[in-house]
């Protein structure tokens, strides 16, 4: 069911482009990474059973996951594989 509705919901990349602004992709990633780093401190603290360690490793995965996402897409865009 989930892969009909992926299927029959399919845009091109102009249809996609109309369909959400820049601005919208923006704060959806600011609020995912956001998401991520909460679960990460939390399961810093759970592990190490120490705040301050887990808001130490939590910032630092902040940082790093967002500059190696940065160049994974870089990567990726020079890939020419599954490009019309």
């Amino acid at each position: 069911m989930i892969a009909e509705q992926i299927v029959e919901n399919k845009t091109n990349y102009r249809d996609d482009k109309l369909s959400e602004k820049p601005v919208r992709s923006v704060v959806k990633s600011i609020s995912w990474r956001v998401v991520g780093t909460i679960d990460t401190i939390l399961i810093s603290w759970i592990v190490t059973g120490q705040i301050k360690t887990a808001f130490s490793i939590g910032a630092i995965e902040l940082i790093t996951k967002m500059l190696l996402y940065f160049f994974h897409e870089r990567v990726w865009n020079s890939i020419k594989w599954g490009k019309k």
